[in-house]
């Protein structure tokens, strides 16, 4: 601590001289006279107020003021400062003695081994934390350099000069990528109300440009409306090529949804029909029913069996398209022209015709089949082997020929018992006939049993 000014010859102590402001009114019209009573000092009073004292002790703790003229009467220099004159008042600032006063003897920190800088990250965008001055009303007594301070925030009406900041606070501080650079907070110099407002929006995202710069539209005019409208028509072109290709669109579904039918459904509803006309067969020859006759048109009589292509088919009077062959049944060439034997007679040719594709599709692999594979017709009393014989790739359909008693193109040369399937080729059109001849080598009765071709 700095050592008490000595008493001066009147006996008084303290920093203030009696003898100067013994006068009435002396000091008050002294106090009076400074321009800021509360910093500015008083007449023959010290200026700074870090100041070395008289008896202040040196370096090596004597005691010896430092103050203290040299012999040959100059005054000392503080630290290499200038030159003090030699009315200047007994004091001069010496940070260094303020120092040793208040604290003592500091020794010098033990030199730290340089280490070897590692190398610095990538230092990438860094937040920058920028604190604001204190508002003026968060302390109590303010100067006029102060008040002049707080008002500019950077001690000057200027921007701060120097180089901008980079984005990091410390260069040797590890960069972190989750770290996101932030603009730096503007200083907020307003009255409390205002301080409240930028705290409340410091956390809300800003409004997008869009919304902010959306304005609402002025009303068109009449004719600008009718204008617009018109403008938002189609042309003619645009509405016919949109009606055509709705018409396109509607042609092609309904194309997938006939064709759909015809391979897919008339198949599933065929196969349905004739199986229940086989067991209805089935349960009017256990009943006595059936007997060998003529049978009326669409009426089921007997069952073909062609065991190489897994087929079992009921085979109905006549060959009429709706009534029999689109209902998955075979039709016997039964009526006029076209009259054909049946399979209890002694002698001529037993012809059918059935469909190749779609309606159940019987005869879709009779091209398949190779001389000497059986085909068995059953009926109420007996079953009828046949043994194919030849087949006949394409014929017109007008070429009736081919189930004459002896048919033409068969290889058949004199009258006998013949088997006769006729359908269309080639497949999924009906444009050409395909016919598959066949000639009978046994007649079992039912009572005698299935005959080897069902058995095996």
């Amino acid at each position: 601590m700095t050592a008490p000014r000595p008493e001066d010859d009147t006996g008084l102590q303290g920093p203030y001289e009696q003898r100067a402001y013994g006068a009435d009114g002396a000091f008050v019209a002294a106090v009076e006279g400074l321009a800021d009573p509360l910093n500015d000092p008083l007449p023959e009073q010290h200026t700074s107020p870090w100041f070395r004292s008289d008896t202040a002790q040196d370096d090596t703790g004597t005691g010896v003021s430092q103050d203290a003229p040299p012999v040959d009467g100059a005054r000392p220099q503080a630290y290499g400062g200038p030159e003090q004159p030699q009315g200047a008042p007994d004091e001069w600032y010496d940070p260094e003695g303020y120092q040793r006063d208040w604290y003592g003897a500091q020794q010098a920190p033990a030199p730290v081994p340089a280490a070897v800088p590692a190398p610095a990250p990538d230092p990438g965008p860094r937040r920058v934390t920028v604190t604001p001055p204190v508002p003026d009303e968060t302390l109590g007594l303010r100067t006029a350099d102060t008040r002049r301070i707080v008002a500019e925030p950077h001690g000057r009406s200027g921007p701060p000069e120097g180089p901008a900041p980079t984005g990091r606070s410390d260069p040797a501080e590890p960069f972190e990528p989750s770290r996101r650079s932030e603009p730096a907070a503007e200083p907020i110099t307003g009255g409390r109300a205002e301080r409240r407002r930028a705290a409340k929006g410091r956390g809300r995202r800003p409004a997008p440009a869009s919304a902010a710069a959306a304005t609402p539209a002025a009303p068109l005019s009449r004719m600008e409306a009718r204008r617009a409208a018109k403008a938002a028509k189609d042309s003619p072109a645009v509405v016919a090529s949109r009606v055509v290709g709705e018409v396109f669109i509607s042609l092609g579904v309904l194309m997938l949804l006939f064709v759909t039918y015809q391979l897919w459904w008339t198949n599933v509803r065929a196969e349905q029909i004739a199986g229940r006309e086989t067991d209805k067969i089935q349960e009017e020859w256990a009943k006595g029913a059936g007997k060998p006759g003529v049978f009326a048109p669409g009426q089921g009589f007997a069952i073909m069996h062609i065991p190489k292509l897994d087929v079992v088919v009921p085979i109905a009077e006549g060959i009429n398209k709706e009534k029999v062959l689109d209902r998955g049944m075979l039709g016997h060439y039964g009526e006029g022209k076209l009259k054909t034997a049946m399979p209890e007679d002694k002698q001529g040719n037993f012809a059918v015709a059935g469909h190749r594709n779609t309606h159940g599709e019987p005869f879709r692999y009779v091209n398949t089949l190779t001389p000497g594979d059986p085909i068995v017709v059953e009926t109420r009393d007996a079953y009828y082997t046949y043994e194919m014989t030849s087949v006949l790739p394409q014929t017109s359909p007008s070429n009736i020929s081919v189930i004459e008693p002896v048919p033409v193109g068969s290889g058949f040369d004199k009258p006998g018992r013949y088997l006769t399937l006729t359908t269309c080729t080639p497949e999924f059109t009906s444009t050409y006939r395909l016919i598959v001849w066949g000639k009978m080598v046994d007649e079992r009765p039912r009572s005698e049993g299935k005959p080897k071709a069902l058995v095996g």
